[in-house]
């Protein structure tokens, strides 16, 4: 697979006439890698203490993903319309900005910053919290721009109602870390969110060999999946019982890819007919699940501590379904922004939407429902152009002091 080396900016369409990757990619994740490509470092388990997030008196909370906002300082004005629309409607306590927030076009910082405050200002403007999590896309303007992921962090949490903590040290990506949400009766977490840095890239080539042929995306590291592992047991330590939780990664894992037929191999209707039923798939899927060319092994993670009850991931923007994978729920939120590439012709941006996640802390798993809505629910204009509008000017009440030194 070929992609710009200036930006590694990848066609997903050119990935879709490929396709077949998936035994290749099951493979290569049994196959033991160096440490340096696997991130290194120790994972330290730190579980954060984050008091800003409650159930209501009720034992509710709602969260919201947008994924794949994806435009330079000058959005599509129907991305915003579509944020406030959704917020409006729905009333989230907590919203996740599930990467590829911001993507190339921007010449400078201040224009990556107009960027970001593009698609922040909703929440900040109606007191939501929000956390975001980062995407292959993320950095396509940092060549011009000049801000890598983590100083994109620090500006994420300067603003008043974000509530990312600056993630673990020592180990791959930017902004690893869980929020956790109290119980609506005390201190104690009565659920948790895991928010991952998927990465942007596999390397040129491992072991001198290239990855022509296979998806050349990037994929959760063995250290994360440590993390993950170690600062789960230790919440279950603290607290006396698993924690509850919903896992929010930007590029899909490869079970996501196998659910939807059921199979490795199989790719037939009789495939998908039989996964239906299995796996309780609801949503379309429109592409090839586009993950990296390595099992991470984070799904066999997942399975061994029995606290993730959903995976969800973005990347893919013509793709909105879910299903219960083996004990576990896996699904896309589609895309956002109207900005990005969508549907072929005329119904480009017919799923342009966003995911609903509603929590009660009443129940065994807690999460009791997830569905997505769209902007066609809303009477927002659907047609396919490009209706960019000035960036909004970047508030001076963002809260400084916060900014991670």
């Amino acid at each position: 697979m070929s992609h710009d080396e200036a930006n590694k900016s990848v066609s997903r369409r050119e990935f879709i006439k490929i396709g077949g990757a998936g035994a290749i990619a099951l493979t290569l994740g049994s196959a033991v890698m160096p440490v340096e490509w696997l991130g290194g470092g120790e994972a330290h388990a730190a579980p954060n203490d984050n008091t800003k997030l409650q159930f209501n008196q009720e034992g509710k909370f709602k969260i919201v993903q947008f994924n794949d906002t994806q435009d330079d300082e000058n959005i599509d004005r129907r991305t915003v319309e579509l944020m406030e629309k959704v917020l409006d409607s729905e009333k989230p306590d907590l919203v996740v900005l599930n990467g590829d927030n911001i993507t190339g076009g921007c010449d400078t910082a201040e224009e990556m910053k107009q960027a970001m405050n593009n698609v922040v200002q909703p929440m900040e403007q109606r007191g939501i919290q929000w956390a975001v999590t980062f995407g292959n896309h993320d950095e396509d303007s940092t060549p011009k721009g000049g801000l890598n992921e983590e100083e994109m962090l620090k500006f994420y949490m300067a603003y008043k109602h974000n509530v990312n903590e600056p993630g673990e040290r020592g180990i791959t990506g930017t902004g690893n870390s869980n929020l956790l949400i109290r119980s609506s009766k005390g201190s104690k977490p009565a659920f948790n969110v895991w928010l991952l840095d998927s990465g942007r890239y596999a390397p040129e080539t491992i072991a001198n060999q290239n990855f022509e042929g296979y998806p050349t995306w990037d994929w959760i590291r063995l250290d994360q999946v440590k993390w993950y592992y170690e600062t789960s047991k230790k919440l279950e330590e603290k607290n006396g019982r698993k924690v509850p939780s919903l896992m929010f990664i930007h590029i899909p894992l490869w079970e996501h890819r196998f659910m939807w037929y059921a199979s490795v191999d199989g790719r037939s209707e009789a495939d998908h007919a039989r996964a239906v039923a299995k796996h309780q798939i609801v949503g379309e899927r429109n592409e090839d699940e586009c993950p990296g060319p390595i099992n991470s092994g984070m799904f066999s993670a997942i399975l061994a501590r029995g606290d993730v009850k959903g995976v969800f991931c973005g990347h893919d923007h013509v793709n909105t379904y879910h299903g219960n994978y083996y004990g576990v729920l896996l699904g896309y939120a589609g895309s956002a922004g109207f900005g990005t590439y969508g549907l072929p012709g005329a119904d480009r941006n017919r799923l342009r939407g966003a995911r609903v996640f509603q929590l009660d802390e009443n129940t065994d798993n807690v999460l009791v429902d997830t569905h997505m809505v769209f902007a066609k629910d809303f009477g927002i204009d659907l047609t396919a152009n490009d209706q960019s509008t000035a960036p909004e000017p970047i508030p001076a009440n963002k809260k400084q002091e916060k900014i991670v030194k």
